[in-house]
């Protein structure tokens, strides 16, 4: 179903068209009018929905929050051991990398913009990425943890330094494989810290 049909709630559209437009060109430079059009919704739809444009990014970035703790829950469950699931989050990377449309980490793209009108809070986006983070610290202390790590909170610590950086250079440097040269690189720390 496309963004605009009208089978599809009104909340569902203005999220489907923000996360297209947001994602492609930012949630800065992207203004309501044209979520708003993108959504085929009457602009009351979006004020009695989220209320603002601060609302809207935020549901925009819980729901790019679910789907990629989903899309690495579920990614790990192919793997049989805690060492192959550790190290398997930069498989799910590099998956998810290659997809069309891969633009980078939205949470990463929406931190780095700065509006000077303040036409969305940073705190939303802020709060949002610490969400994410936390989120993305806790999975790598817990698997660092599983795969018998002395140390799991340092490793998990320098395995999220390496996933923002294979992150970065997946989105910069497409085609040189920066998930899986980060792979490479967490097998050698989890070799060193177990």
């Amino acid at each position: 179903m496309s963004v605009t049909s009208p089978r599809r709630s009104a909340r569902d559209r203005l999220l489907d068209a923000a996360d297209e437009l947001f994602y492609a060109e930012g949630v800065h430079t992207v203004g309501i009018d044209r979520v708003i059009e993108h959504a085929g919704v009457a602009k009351a739809s979006l004020y009695s929905t989220f209320g603002s444009k601060d609302e809207l990014v935020r549901a925009y970035l819980q729901r790019r929050h679910e789907e990629r703790r989903e899309r690495i829950t579920r990614g790990l469950e192919r793997f049989g051991n805690p060492r192959d699931r550790l190290l398997g989050v930069f498989d799910v990377l590099a998956d998810t990398a290659a997809r069309p449309g891969f633009r980078g980490c939205a949470f990463y793209n929406a931190s780095a913009e700065r509006h000077p009108s303040g036409a969305v809070k940073e705190g939303v986006v802020k709060e949002q990425a610490d969400i994410s983070r936390a989120w993305t610290r806790s999975l790598f202390v817990e698997l660092a943890r599983e795969a018998g790590a002395r140390d799991p909170e340092a490793l998990a610590g320098q395995l999220v330094i390496l996933y923002d950086g294979a992150l970065a250079g997946a989105r910069l440097d497409p085609g040189r494989d920066a998930p899986a040269l980060a792979r490479v690189m967490a097998s050698a720390l989890l070799d060193a810290a177990v």
